[in-house]
């Protein structure tokens, strides 16, 4: 991996990642772990849903705080795995803004350590808590036409449309329809009226909601059934 295909990272207060090409924080500076239950696991009414072989998948890896809030989850469920949960990252975090991020984070220490050991090692590919996790790096404009797989579940996370467009695009989106399975569902924290125009334009009945914190609100939705 090249310098340019790695995050650059700047630390606003010392304590808040904040993206350098996107001048956007890697998650809420007020709770950043709050918001990836309510947003990402409650808006996928998860994990009442999950079951074994159940299939997340999501835009934007970040610092891996939605992996290991719902390796908690499932932890805690005591469903039986495996459950399966796909990222797509265009810019990877470096092993020291990783620790750094999530030591700031109410996460349970062991699922974080076992995590950062991978994510030290360059392992993209390894299981967690009776997950069995795959981390796709590359444009998720091109890595995700060319996946052969298919989620029950999206956690739409990338960053800001007005400073991501790209991860906010039609025809990205439409290719996270063309990989949903039947019924399956999206969550995220914009509520950008664009980004629910193109969701619901490729299949998926979208719903406003209310968002966590300061954010008035939120997307959710549901793949349609066939007509």
């Amino acid at each position: 991996m090249t310098a340019d295909q790695t995050a650059k990272v700047e630390w606003r207060d010392g304590t808040t990642p904040v993206s350098v090409r996107f001048d956007d924080p890697y998650f809420s500076v007020d709770d950043g772990y709050g918001e990836t239950t309510h947003v990402f696991l409650s808006g996928n009414d998860l994990p009442a849903r999950f079951r074994p072989g159940f299939r997340i998948a999501e835009l934007g890896f970040g610092t891996g705080l939605n992996l290991l809030a719902t390796a908690e989850a499932f932890r805690a469920s005591g469903v039986p795995g495996p459950l399966h949960y796909t990222s797509f990252e265009a810019y990877p975090m470096s092993p020291v803004d990783i620790r750094k991020a999530l030591a700031r984070l109410p996460v349970p220490g062991d699922l974080s350590a076992a995590f950062q050991t991978f994510w030290d090692r360059g392992e993209r590919a390894f299981a967690l808590a009776g997950l069995s996790v795959t981390i796709i790096a590359g444009d998720a404009r091109d890595t995700l036409r060319d996946w052969d797989g298919t989620a029950d579940a999206w956690f739409l996370d990338g960053f800001s449309p007005a400073r991501n467009p790209e991860m906010w695009e039609p025809a990205l989106l439409a290719e996270v329809a063309r990989h949903t399975a039947p019924s399956g569902t999206f969550a995220t924290y914009t509520a950008a009226g664009h980004v629910r125009q193109s969701l619901a334009a490729v299949g998926f009945d979208v719903e406003r909601v209310p968002g966590y914190g300061r954010k008035r609100h939120m997307s959710i939705g549901r793949l349609s059934a066939p007509a």
